[in-house]
């Protein structure tokens, strides 16, 4: 039996740019075969147990093209689902049209799924419309490397030079003199508006504007380089503008998530979606408590406590966990006092049906201890804390001063991660991290553990107080510390800090 082969483009980059069907198919992929071009955040959507790298990147190639056509034919006789993914659009500029018509001379059955293609979303993300009334009635999408073994030119110039409103060259950067050149001697005027844009859709996107007569230069000592998109017309005027994509807050902002993987991703989106680029090292992993049996007889008596403490969303989701596994649920609280460190701890208790009898003003344990202080006497009551693994004494120690029967259970374990710590180690050291972002005083020390103490000059940017003692005493100066000790103001604390117009040209 043969599978099918469905030729998928993956967009620019930018993950919001995948279509459903292309999401789809990557998500329920056997087999994925992709291209260097590929977002890193796209191939993180994928399952498949089996990957080929086959891309191409100034002028290396993994694999010749004869040899992708036969790995593709000779994966469809092991495979249902076979997808080849590349970057934009397959049949632009992409050879897909090759590889289809190989597969269907072998007899493989294959589907195309177009993607958004980068001649048109990179100069939009730029703030160039490639078409515009009075401007450009029309566009012409160019290799910007033909063949040089050719004897002739498949690009007819002249039209290109006199018939044509907007000229895109596609992986162009390495010969734009070259290029322009044949523009101008064919009848395109040396002062016609041009830009070239490097890394299309990706945070780090950069657009430097000219005209055919000094964008060469001006991209030459802007240090763009390959993959860049390259566009010649009157409508590169109006980046000026309509440029939004590169003058977000933090646009040409690198900063670095220590956040457990689990939690990082909804952190890692709103960073992004005011123009950072976020590299995800998960310097901690959460797991459930060595030995779980405490946690279940704590769960499973949960009625005979008059508090319960949350201090995390973690604590909840395992507590919660527990809870289910004993075949307890929210009614098993009934009667029970409850207290929640947090906005998002809270939020937790309420997803389960858990309405928080507290939240402290301050998202510290020590204000909680006060808070549970303040709301009666505790003396010979019984307060059950499920926690972490390495939480602090503060909260039981004020509470049993008082004179509470406090129970402090495991909830969960905080481990290390640090996958990729070498990777972050080197851009920190060459200076290309902007920020540091620390959630939690088990990041920190984890962070210490893995890459050291030195940031390359990157600025510390830490929850709260907690967090920020922590690395102080690892070596780290905090530059910017929460006022409000919530991943929300962390994010506001980081904008007021580093927000800036940057990425404009």
């Amino acid at each position: 039996m043969t599978g099918t082969v469905y030729l998928v483009g993956a967009g620019p980059g930018d993950p919001g740019l995948l279509t459903l069907r292309a999401a789809e198919l990557i998500a329920r992929a056997d087999v994925l075969v992709y291209d260097a071009l590929v977002s890193p955040a796209i191939l993180e959507r994928a399952t498949a147990p089996r990957r080929i790298y086959v891309g191409k990147r100034g002028g290396e190639h993994s694999r010749t093209q004869d040899e992708i056509n036969d790995v593709l034919v000779e994966l469809a006789r092991e495979h249902r689902c076979v997808v080849r993914l590349k970057g934009g659009d397959p049949f632009v500029f992409g050879r897909g049209g090759e590889e289809a018509l190989i597969l269907a001379r072998a007899g493989v059955p294959f589907e195309v799924v177009p993607g958004v293609t980068a001649g048109i979303a990179a100069p939009a993300y730029a703030g160039i419309p490639v078409t515009q009334r009075g401007m450009a009635a029309s566009v012409a999408f160019v290799t910007g490397h033909e063949d040089p073994t050719k004897a002739d030119t498949d690009v007819d110039w002249a039209h290109l030079a006199r018939g044509v409103g907007t000229v895109v060259f596609y992986m162009g950067v390495g010969r734009m003199a070259e290029n322009f050149r044949r523009l101008v001697e064919a009848g395109r005027a040396p002062d016609t508006p041009a830009a070239a844009i490097e890394w299309g859709t990706y945070p780090r996107q950069r657009t430097v504007t000219g005209t055919l007569a000094t964008l060469p230069d001006v991209a030459r000592e802007a240090g763009i380089g390959a993959p860049s998109l390259i566009v010649v017309g009157e409508v590169a005027s109006l980046r000026e503008q309509l440029a939004w994509w590169d003058r977000r807050p933090l646009s040409g902002k690198r900063i670095v998530v220590t956040r457990a993987r689990a939690q990082a991703s909804e952190f890692a989106a709103a960073l992004e979606a005011l123009g950072a680029e976020t590299v995800q090292f998960p310097t901690v992993r959460i797991v459930p408590p060595a030995d779980p049996e405490p946690l279940r007889r704590a769960a499973a008596g949960a009625g005979s406590f008059h508090w319960i403490v949350f201090t995390s969303a973690n604590g909840v989701q395992h507590f919660w966990a527990a809870l289910d596994e004993g075949g307890g649920d929210a009614r098993s609280l009934a009667g029970v006092r409850v207290c929640a460190i947090g906005p998002a701890t809270a939020a937790a208790l309420k997803e389960r049906g858990v309405r928080a009898d507290l939240v402290p003003g301050e998202f510290v344990g020590e204000a909680a201890a006060e808070a549970l202080l303040a709301a009666g006497p505790v003396v010979g009551l019984r307060i059950l804390l499920p926690r972490a693994d390495l939480a602090r004494a503060a909260v039981p120690d004020r509470l049993r001063a008082a004179g509470a029967d406090v129970v402090e259970v495991e909830a969960y374990r905080t481990v290390q991660d640090g996958a990729g710590a070498d990777a972050v180690r080197r851009m920190l050291e060459r200076g290309e991290v902007d920020a540091v972002t620390f959630t939690a005083a088990s990041t920190v020390r984890s962070f210490v553990q893995l890459v050291g103490a030195g940031t390359g000059g990157a600025l510390v940017a830490s929850i709260g107080p907690v967090t920020s003692a922590a690395a102080r005493e690892a070596g780290l100066q905090v530059d910017i510390e929460a006022a409000e000790y919530t991943i929300p103001g962390l994010l506001a604390a980081i904008r007021e800090r580093l927000g800036n117009q940057s990425g404009t040209a």
